[in-house]
């Protein structure tokens, strides 16, 4: 669902900025063939607006965050840059295309010992973003599997029993009795409502990449009902804190310059192992060595029973 409305969306941008810069280039006399180059300049940085102004409310709020490891400018300023490559390459290549990318979505068996893993996206993501931890994964020896939580803007709580289908699915599939629990943004709120309703007996370990779990003010900007539970200090969130329990471990991994979970350190939980990676932003976390070698890490300790 959400593949084919980004598909929708680029495509009538493409067609409008391309028609716009046509009628500009002939208005302004020079050659057609600036039309193409003008029109694929624009399409980079409509796109990036969105960007933009998360970035400028997140370092507003970053100077306010104690937490938040202290970096010099210029690992900020490249940190953001790749940060921009990253939402670009997941909004633009390969959450519109998951399909391609991503391929036949099993937990296959490698070792009767180790539960598979599953992948859970953020908020208005698909499967798509996991392309790269994934293959990665995959590479070290892990079963992983994904999901899809759809719609897109429901409601976080109706997403819990989507994620308790696919675990008990993949469960079956994989002959085993735990899965582990991999998480980005909204995901790690998603995992956190299925732990609360359908108990932990079923997971072996949850780690979260950014996400919200004190809220974030860049919700305040986005739609659906999703949106309204992850804002600071919503009823929801309070409820959720309140009534959870962890009997497996769980571990938050977070960007110190994260556009999107504002201020950064809403992603340390209570109850919960952290760890800040100081020049990474949002999306960069699913695309970063150090991350991938966090992750390893950790799920080897879970098997491990620690």
């Amino acid at each position: 669902m959400l593949a084919r409305w980004l598909q929708l969306c680029l495509g009538i941008e493409a067609v409008v900025l391309l028609i716009a810069s046509v009628w500009l280039v002939q208005a302004m006399g020079q050659s057609p063939g600036l039309a193409a180059a003008l029109a694929l300049t624009a399409f980079f940085a409509v796109n990036s607006v969105p960007l933009v102004i998360a970035n400028s409310i997140a370092l507003y709020y970053r100077r306010r965050v104690i937490a938040v490891p202290r970096i010099g400018l210029l690992r900020v300023a490249r940190g953001i840059i790749v940060e921009w490559l990253a939402f670009l390459a997941a909004f633009l290549l390969f959450q519109p295309f998951e399909r391609w990318w991503m391929g036949r979505d099993a937990g296959e068996r490698v070792d009767g010992r180790r539960p598979p893993v599953l992948l859970v996206p953020g908020f208005a993501c698909n499967r798509g973003q996991w392309w790269w931890l994934r293959r990665c994964l995959r590479g070290r020896g892990f079963a992983v599997a994904t999901i899809n939580l759809e719609p897109p803007l429901a409601d976080i709580d109706g997403f819990a029993g989507q994620l308790h289908s696919r675990i008990e699915a993949l469960l079956a599939e994989a002959g085993v009795d735990r899965v582990a629990l991999v998480a980005h943004s909204m995901g790690g709120l998603v995992s956190r409502a299925y732990l609360r309703r359908y108990g932990c007996g079923r997971v072996s370990t949850l780690i979260t990449l950014g996400s919200p779990h004190r809220g974030t003010i860049i919700a305040h900007f986005g739609p659906g009902r999703g949106a309204r539970q992850m804002e600071p200090d919503s009823e929801w969130l309070r409820q959720l804190g309140d009534q959870e329990t962890f009997a497996m471990p769980v571990l938050s991994l977070w960007g110190g310059i994260d556009e999107i979970v504002v201020p950064q350190d809403s992603s340390r939980l209570v109850g919960a192992r952290d760890t800040a990676f100081a020049a990474l932003g949002h999306l960069s976390l699913l695309f970063s060595p150090a991350v991938l070698q966090c992750l390893q890490i950790a799920l080897e300790r879970s098997e491990q029973g620690q």
